[in-house]
């Protein structure tokens, strides 16, 4: 079958058949993990692992699986900003600042002292040892909010107070682990010189402009977008290819122009249009797109990246106290700033358990890392395994998380604000 479906992919015509499949399977295996009580994104995860490599190898990540997967996350993440709640947001402002905060100085700490115990010996053509074991921390570092977002939303728990922390502090996490990674690639690329601190400057300067820019674009077109939609109830159709060209060209400008993750530009464009009076048809028309094509694909995308080669004894020990690290130390971090900013113990874990998906987000930053020599070939299997099961980890620790005592969901108080949106 393998082989069959290889001939297929060598047609002009192939990717249908992968898009076949993974919209198949992804639906497929989101049915069967809702009948065990767990999320459907776990599902989707999974089927990535069974089409990829990592399994039967019937799907490989095609530019054009990559380009649907990029889309899928960029509308997922716009579909979050049009479900935010902003004077709830508001509200958890400074509790997601801590919580980021928190969340990148414990996991930076435990991926240094794990990368310590293993990591003692110079390797030619690399950064010295010391650099590569915080490297190993930076990596840690890094969130992929996108599985939260959609586990959250099919729970209905988006809008709670601790959704809105959670989606708050991984923006500002974002804009934390740039910084933190150009800081030591800039320090490694310079060879010890000083010439890396132009580059964190100008990293710094790029961030607050793209803030800058944002907020005043954000303004703007939320004015004119409201104000044009507000005087026709006439085809609808055309505001949602309006709000979607604003949705892309914010997620361009980010990260092309800023350097900011296009993820972070289209929650932006989301928030932009989240208290207009066109918010919950456009978030339907988006959330239909979004369930019947992009997600599946970017989803399934993140099992079909996964490739596992052989380990030494020794690999294989680092790569568990790695992933119990990556696991505990955004719990601990994140939970730990909830706490602090007077959150209940429940929201608290649940905060925690929020942040500990790694995503794709673990793998770019490793590659920048090894490409400049701060990292070692065989710790990519490590971070892999990393990557994998916090990402399909996140979704059951949060399934369990906002379950009450009784074994039912719990809900949570909303405010006036998010009951009446």
């Amino acid at each position: 079958m393998k082989e069959a479906i290889s001939n297929v992919m060598l047609s002009d015509y192939g990717y249908l058949l992968y898009l076949a499949l993974i919209l198949f399977s992804t639906k497929l295996f989101g049915l069967l993990t809702k009948r065990i009580q767990l999320p459907q994104v776990v599902g989707a995860l999974a089927a990535g692992l069974v089409l990829g490599p990592a399994c039967f190898g019937l799907v490989t990540e095609t530019d054009f699986i990559k380009c649907v997967s990029e889309i899928g996350v960029v509308v997922l993440m716009f579909t979050a900003g049009l479900e935010t709640d902003i004077k709830e947001m508001k509200k958890t402002g400074l509790a997601s600042l801590v919580i980021a905060i928190l969340g990148v100085i414990v996991p930076l700490g435990a991926g240094w002292a794990i990368s310590t115990i293993f990591n003692t010996e110079e390797t030619a053509g690399m950064s010295s040892v010391l650099m590569q074991n915080i490297f190993i921390g930076v990596i840690l570092t890094a969130t992929s909010v996108s599985i939260t977002v959609e586990t959250l939303k099919e729970m209905g728990k988006l809008s709670s107070k601790s959704g809105n922390a959670i989606i708050g502090a991984a923006v500002i996490d974002d804009i934390l682990g740039i910084i933190v990674l150009t800081v030591i690639t800039s320090t490694a690329g310079s060879g010890g010189e000083g010439s890396g601190g132009g580059d964190i400057l100008m990293t710094v300067i790029k961030i607050i402009l793209f803030f800058v820019f944002a907020i005043i674009v954000a303004l703007l077109f939320n004015f004119i977008f409201n104000k044009w939609s507000g005087r026709s109830k006439k085809d609808l159709r055309r505001y949602v290819i309006i709000a979607f060209v604003f949705c892309l060209i914010m997620s361009f400008s980010a990260e092309y122009f800023f350097g900011v993750a296009d993820i972070t530009g289209a929650f932006v464009a989301g928030l932009a249009l989240s208290n207009g009076p066109r918010a919950n048809y456009l978030n339907n028309r988006f959330g239909t797109l979004s369930y019947m094509l992009l997600s599946p694909v970017f989803f399934a995308s993140i099992g079909l990246q996964v490739v596992l080669p052989e380990m030494s004894m020794s690999i294989i020990l680092f790569s568990l106290l790695l992933l119990v690290g990556a696991i505990l130390s955004k719990i601990v971090g994140c939970g730990l700033g909830a706490k602090l900013c007077r959150f209940s113990n429940k929201d608290s874990i649940r905060i925690g358990a929020g942040m500990v998906s790694r995503g794709e987000v673990a793998l770019i930053v490793a590659s920048k890392g090894a490409a400049v020599g701060l990292m070692k070939d065989e710790y990519f299997a490590p971070v892999v395994i990393v990557v994998v099961v916090t990402t399909i980890i996140t979704p059951i620790l949060l399934k369990f998380a906002y379950k009450s005592k009784n074994g039912e969901d719990e809900s949570e108080i909303q405010t006036p604000a998010a009951e009446t949106k």
